[in-house]
């Protein structure tokens, strides 16, 4: 078992990752019925794509010796009705650090190979766009 996910009431979840113990809230939307007073379950999916694609890019930055700490992903989750669902992500990867365009290339393509990625519904656009110092 991954996880343990326990409804507390008033449309909140507590969620524990049971090796590590590590735990968080989730909360419905104000603009469905909640408090947005925590992640909703459709923000942990939109933000789960950014931090996939960071970890993806990280293993292949130290496999090249490159330290990509400090980088950054702004996500923006669009959600369309009938049914309700999320329409589109929109990902901007910030790189605090220069890097030449065969680098570039190689870790913007390792970050569109992330299982997040490969897991979401085709119908879901993703726009991803890399910012480089």
């Amino acid at each position: 078992m991954t996880s343990k996910v326990t409804y507390i009431g008033n449309l909140r979840t507590e969620n524990v990752h049971l090796k590590s113990q590590d735990s968080y809230i989730t909360d419905a939307p104000i603009d469905n019925n909640g408090k947005g007073e925590a992640f909703s379950p459709t923000d942990t999916i939109a933000t789960g794509l950014a931090n996939c694609m960071l970890t993806v890019m990280g293993i292949k930055a130290a496999d090249l010796e490159v330290n990509m700490s400090g980088t950054t992903a702004e996500v923006t989750k669009t959600m369309a009705s009938d049914p309700r669902r999320i329409s589109k992500i929109d990902i901007v990867i910030n790189f605090p650090f220069k890097a030449d365009d065969k680098l570039k290339t190689i870790l913007e393509r390792t970050a569109s190979t992330c299982p997040v990625h490969y897991s979401l519904h085709p119908d879901i656009e993703k726009n991803i766009t890399f910012h480089w110092e």
